[in-house]
C-alpha cells in the first residue's frame, strides 16, 4: 500500500481534530455542569431525563396553580370575615333596639347604622380580586353579580357555578363561590319553621322563633299553620292544609306558656286582642341577607319609638324576625368560611406533595445528567496530552520526506 504525502497529511489534521473535538466536549461539559449534552451521549438516559423533565413541569404547574388557588381563597376569607363582622355588628344593633324606651329618633339613628352595614354588605358582594375578576359571580367572573333594584331587593346576575384549579394530577379545587350560595339562598326562621305575627294585630302578642321537637312529624305535615285568637284567653290552630282544617279549637292561652303542635313547638307572651293572628309556616330557602337587613330597617323606622303598646310588639316581632335571619345568614357565611378554610389546608397539603417531588425529579435529572467534576477534570487532561501528542506526531511526520536527505 502506497502511502501518499497527502493521506499523511490527512491522517494528522483528522486526528488532531477528533482530539480537539473530543476536548471541546469535555470543556462543554465542564461549562454546563451537564454530562448529557445530547441525546447521542446516552440515549437512554437523555429519553429518561425527557421523561422527568416533562412531569417536573407538569408538577411545577400544579405548585403554580396552588399558588393562585391560596391566593383566591385566602381573599375570599378575608372578604366573609368582613361580611360576618357586619352581620354581628346589624345583630347588636337589633339586640339595642329592643329597648323600648327608644325614640323615634334613636330607632332611626340604629335604622341608619343598620342601612350602612347593608351597603357595605353589598359592596363586599361585588368585591374582586387583583385581576379584576368578581368573587362571588360564578362562572360569569366578569359580570357585577349583584344589583340593587329597589331597596332590599338585590337581583343576582351571575350563576351557580365555581371556578376550578387543578392543583394535583387527580384534584380540581374550588376557588370560588357562588354569590347566590353565600348571600341569598338561606332558609329564614329558626331553618325549620317561621313564625310571624300578622301585619294588622292590634295586640301586644310577641311570638318567639320555636324550636323543632320532631322534625319527621313537622315535614310530614301541612307545614303551614295560622293561630287565630278568639279572645284574648283562647285560641284556635288551623291547618292551612290543604284541605283546610281546624286543628285545634278553643285552646286556652297564657302568656309565656308552650303551644305545640306537629312537632313544632314555641310560645306567645303579651296580650293578643281578639281577632290577632300568628303563623308558623316551613322555612324558606332563599331568604336573602339584603332583603333580612331593609326588613329590619324598615321596622325600625315605621315600628316603635313611642307609637304605642301595638306597635312596641310589632317592633319586637320584627326584632325577633330579624335575629332568627341573622343568625341563619351567619351560620350560612361560617358554613362557607370553613369550606374555604379546609380548602386552604388542603391546598397546603397539595403544594408539600409537590414540593417533594420536584425535589424528587431534581434528584432523578442530576442523577441522569450532572457531570461528575473529578471525572470531567481528569478526562479533560488526558484529552489535552493526547491533543499536544497528536499535534506533536503531526510536527515529526512531516518531516519523513526522502527529499530531506537528498543533496
Amino acid at each position: 500500500m502506497r502511502i501518499s504525502t497527502s493521506m499523511l497529511y490527512d491522517l494528522g489534521v483528522n486526528g488532531i481534530n477528533q482530539q480537539f473535538s473530543d476536548l471541546l466536549k469535555i470543556q462543554q461539559q465542564m461549562a454546563t455542569g451537564r454530562r448529557v449534552l445530547s441525546p447521542a451521549d446516552d440515549p437512554i438516559a437523555a429519553a429518561r431525563a425527557l421523561d422527568v423533565t416533562q412531569s417536573k413541569s407538569i408538577n411545577d404547574q400544579f405548585i403554580t396553580n396552588s399558588g393562585i388557588a391560596t391566593d383566591a381563597l385566602e381573599l375570599q376569607e378575608s372578604v366573609l370575615t368582613q361580611v360576618t363582622e357586619m352581620l354581628q355588628d346589624a345583630r347588636v344593633i337589633a339586640v339595642n333596639a329592643g329597648n323600648l324606651v327608644l325614640s323615634r329618633a334613636d330607632l332611626d339613628s340604629l335604622a341608619s347604622e343598620v342601612q350602612s352595614r347593608y351597603d357595605q354588605l353589598l359592596s363586599q358582594a361585588n368585591a374582586t380580586d387583583g385581576s379584576g375578576q368578581y368573587l362571588f359571580a360564578g362562572f360569569r367572573s366578569n359580570t357585577q353579580p349583584f344589583a340593587e333594584a329597589a331597596p332590599g331587593t338585590v337581583a343576582y346576575n351571575g350563576d351557580q357555578g365555581q371556578r376550578l384549579l387543578q392543583v394535583s394530577a387527580s384534584r380540581q379545587l374550588a376557588v370560588s363561590s357562588s354569590g347566590a350560595e353565600v348571600f341569598q339562598l338561606i332558609r329564614d326562621g329558626n331553618g325549620t319553621f317561621v313564625t310571624a305575627a300578622d301585619s294588622g294585630n292590634t295586640g301586644t302578642g310577641i311570638v318567639s322563633p320555636g324550636t323543632a321537637l320532631d322534625r319527621d312529624a313537622w315535614e310530614a305535615s301541612s307545614r303551614d299553620f295560622t293561630i287565630n285568637f278568639t279572645s284574648a284567653t283562647t285560641y284556635d290552630v288551623i291547618d292551612n292544609g290543604p284541605p283546610s282544617s281546624t286543628l285545634v279549637s278553643g285552646a286556652t292561652y297564657s302568656s309565656g306558656s308552650s303551644i305545640t303542635f306537629a312537632g313544632a313547638k314555641f310560645n306567645i307572651t303579651g296580650v293578643p286582642a281578639t281577632g290577632d293572628s300568628f303563623s308558623v309556616q316551613a322555612s324558606r330557602t332563599d331568604q336573602d341577607i339584603f332583603s333580612t337587613l331593609n326588613d329590619l330597617i324598615t321596622a325600625l323606622r315605621t315600628q316603635g319609638g313611642g307609637a304605642g303598646p301595638a306597635s312596641n310588639a310589632a317592633l319586637t316581632n320584627s326584632l325577633n324576625s330579624a335575629f332568627s335571619n341573622i343568625d341563619q345568614a351567619l351560620d350560612k357565611v361560617l358554613t362557607v368560611r370553613a369550606t374555604v378554610g379546609a380548602s386552604l389546608r388542603e391546598v397546603d397539603s397539595h403544594v408539600n406533595a409537590a414540593e417533594d417531588f420536584s425535589l424528587q425529579y431534581s434528584s432523578t435529572l442530576s442523577d441522569l445528567q450532572d457531570l461528575d467534576y473529578a471525572k470531567a477534570i481528569s478526562d479533560l487532561s488526558r484529552k489535552q496530552a493526547s491533543l499536544e501528542a497528536a499535534q506533536q506526531s503531526f510536527l515529526r511526520i512531516q518531516d519523513l520526506s526522502l527529499f530531506n536527505f537528498l543533496s
